[in-house]
């Protein structure tokens, strides 16, 4: 087994913010890739603890360094660090970069093989490439927001910034392929990533099933029943899905085979999609005779597919995550634990964490070692607010 990370001498200069771009490098500075994060000169100790709870999660692993990109000399420094990385990833509107000359055009001029990472709301092309937007937007562009709704009421979501961790996902998985590709070729490349493309590719089913004119279907789905939620004696819920026959099988073995659930209508899924209300209100019925964890564990002795729906505190206290080691102290800072990358390696080290950096924690690292700047333009630098 290598003592190196499967990421090692693979350096990222971040410009990314908020949560897709953050989470993204996070993901890469896991395993070993140096992430130098790019944030600008101003002091941020006045923000309050959820902030930097927030910060502090999607950017452990880094390198911090300060850098005001809103001088000439900013950018002339940011042009000189390209020369010294693999790849560029930032998540801003597409003018954002060009504004500042670090558009992908440019890049290719300092270095010729740079890998450059786009993640942004609707794309570099089209006519609304200059929209912004966050985790909601791109919710309520991509259609999962109409499809996480009941009949008759009004869009819902999904109630956090769910396409925002799976666009990061995206660009991450990108990047490396894009890593690939220049080792075989030597050629570097421009990613362009639409944050909206990206949610309304997982949507597929929902299109095939849909025409303009159908309604949202709540926990209901036209492959399965049952399927839905279900509350049970100690007012928590536990959700059940059955597709096959040998789910249903499970299913009357858990609720004690039933006579009515012997009747030749719930032999076939599209009899129990029939009954799929009278399905429901038996298992209510039943429900309420068992607290959510005995519900689970009944239904998947007998193989069916059931989970309590959990909440935070619930995961934060889970044995078996807990065996696994998902949740691990925050470093540094009074906030609940983070969670842990869920890929695991059997080749390569243990994965370590630390924490998030400090604004221009390795301003001397980078401007020194990396590019090699004397003691007194450093100076200057600092005086001049650049660094």
């Amino acid at each position: 087994m290598t003592d190196q990370p499967v990421l090692f001498n693979i350096r990222i200069l971040d410009f990314t913010w908020v949560l897709a771009g953050p989470y993204a490098t996070r993901l890469l500075a896991d395993f070993g890739a140096e992430v130098i994060k790019v944030q600008p000169p101003f002091s941020t100790d006045t923000e309050d603890t959820f902030s930097q709870g927030y910060y502090n999660t999607w950017n452990r692993n880094k390198r911090g360094i300060t850098l005001d990109l809103n001088k000439p000399e900013g950018i002339a420094i940011a042009r000189k660090l390209v020369g010294k990385c693999d790849a560029v990833v930032e998540n801003f509107a597409p003018r954002v970069m060009a504004n500042w000359r670090l558009d992908y055009s440019r890049l290719k001029e300092i270095r010729p093989d740079i890998i450059m990472v786009s993640l942004s709301l609707m794309g570099q092309t089209g006519p609304w490439r200059d929209y912004s937007g966050f985790g909601p937007t791109v919710q309520a562009f991509s259609g999962m927001t109409d499809i996480t709704s009941f009949p008759g009421g009004p869009p819902l979501g999904p109630g956090f910034s769910y396409a925002d961790h799976i666009a990061g996902l995206y660009a991450s998985l990108a990047l490396l392929g894009a890593l690939e590709f220049r080792r075989r070729t030597g050629e570097g490349q421009h990613v362009d990533i639409s944050q909206v493309e990206v949610m309304s590719s997982l949507l597929s089913g929902a299109f095939f099933e849909r025409t303009g004119t159908a309604a949202p279907c709540g926990n209901s789905s036209n492959e399965g029943a049952p399927h839905g939620v279900y509350r049970c004696r100690d007012n928590r819920w536990c959700a059940v899905v059955v597709f096959t026959k040998e789910e249903w099988r499970g299913l009357k073995k858990a609720l004690g085979s039933p006579s009515w659930a012997e009747e030749e209508r719930y032999a076939s899924l599209e009899g129990r999609r029939e009954g799929r209300n009278e399905l429901d209100e038996r298992l209510t019925a039943w429900a309420k005779g068992l607290t959510a964890r005995e519900m689970m564990a009944v239904l998947q002795a007998n193989g069916v597919a059931a989970g309590v729906v959990q909440d935070a505190a619930d995961l934060a206290a889970d044995p078996h995550l807990a065996a696994r080691g998902f949740f691990r102290p925050s470093a540094g800072i009074d906030t609940p634990p983070m969670d842990a990358n869920p890929i695991r390696l059997s080749g390569g080290p243990v994965l370590k964490y630390g924490g998030a950096p400090r604004p221009g924690q390795d301003n001397d690292y980078v401007y020194r070692q990396l590019l090699g700047l004397g003691d007194s333009e450093i100076a200057r630098l600092i005086k001049d607010g650049v660094i």
